[in-house]
């Protein structure tokens, strides 16, 4: 690998953006894709099915052998931001983790967020919206706000909707977030913008527990992501 590849492939890792490092075998000629360093017209270069299969190997987080070139996705990591400390979040800990998200809780209500109740976690405790504003989540981030306190949900749903997150879900009733949808609207969301947040959160599976409600939370979190049909 060139020192220019190197610093284009470190320099994509920085900003959170997932890329492909593409490599010839017979003749190790290397690539990124995409490439937002070059071009468009030098950074689409690769042919079709291995630019495709690039896209597809990200998506899938999954290297890939097509045409003689050797695909190898280079994604942030999963992540799952946690707006409250509450029950539900508690049940998901162990799921998330299990499916390979690192995962930080935000609650600034520090009797709740303890590292006791939370085992193996990063803990925040700033206020949503200086937190996302550190935290910078990506398309590779997972957000659900839990709390039902509109002081705490509103600015980390205004926050994930100014992202790219690949998902969005907040807990409440559908009375409840029509309310919200109101108060969002006002800070200048559009309904189409709003229409990236699930709510009621979760995949409806008649959910009661805490350990129901959060099952039925990372089930569809897993089904957003992979592009399967939620029924919504």
């Amino acid at each position: 690998m060139t020192p220019e590849l190197l610093a284009r492939l470190q320099a994509a890792q920085g900003a959170l953006r997932p890329v492909a490092l593409c490599t010839r075998l017979p003749d190790g000629a290397q690539a990124i894709f995409p490439d937002d360093a070059l071009p468009a017209s030098v950074a689409n270069a690769l042919p079709a099915s291995v630019a495709d299969a690039a896209r597809a190997a990200v998506d899938a987080d999954r290297i890939a052998l097509v045409d003689g070139w050797f695909i190898h996705p280079h994604n942030p990591p999963l992540r799952l931001l946690i707006v409250g400390a509450v029950h539900a979040a508690q049940a998901m800990l162990p799921m998330a983790q299990g499916l390979g998200f690192a995962i930080t809780v935000i609650d600034p209500r520090r009797a709740f967020a303890t590292q006791e109740r939370l085992p193996g976690v990063a803990i925040n405790h700033e206020w949503p919206d200086d937190a996302m504003a550190a935290l910078r989540p990506d398309s590779r981030t997972a957000i659900v706000t839990l709390t039902h306190d509109p002081k705490i949900d509103d600015p980390a749903l205004d926050a994930a909707l100014r992202s790219p997150a690949f998902y969005i879900g907040a807990l409440g009733s559908r009375r409840t977030h029509a309310k919200r949808l109101e108060r969002l609207g006002e800070l200048g969301h559009a309904a189409e913008a709003m229409a990236r947040i699930r709510a009621p959160v979760g995949l409806d599976i008649k959910a009661v527990t805490a350990a129901e409600i959060g099952l039925s939370i990372m089930a569809e979190i897993v089904a957003v992501r992979r592009g399967a049909s939620t029924g919504r």
